[in-house]
């Protein structure tokens, strides 16, 4: 599980362990109870899980579209529009 101390390094983080993380810090900022510079650090490694989680996410979509994609071109899917 990630430290939320920073120690572990976002990128080591599989996608659900950067999910989880990041709705934690989101419910913390929600609630208000976070001094302010605790706030404005959470809230950078929020942003940066948030890119990460989004990162993971176009790749593994890039993962399966090209295990649908047959010798002879598209086999029957269409490209996700992840915007």
């Amino acid at each position: 599980m990630a430290k939320k101390d920073g120690a572990d390094t976002i990128e080591s983080l599989s996608f659900e362990a950067a999910l989880k993380e990041l709705e934690e810090i989101v419910g913390r900022l929600e609630r208000g109870q976070v001094e302010l510079e605790d706030s404005i650090r959470i809230y950078e490694r929020g942003t940066a899980l948030k890119a990460h989680c989004e990162a993971k996410l176009r790749n593994a979509e890039a993962r399966v579209q090209k295990l649908l994609l047959g010798p002879n071109g598209p086999a029957g899917a269409e490209p996700l529009d992840v915007t």
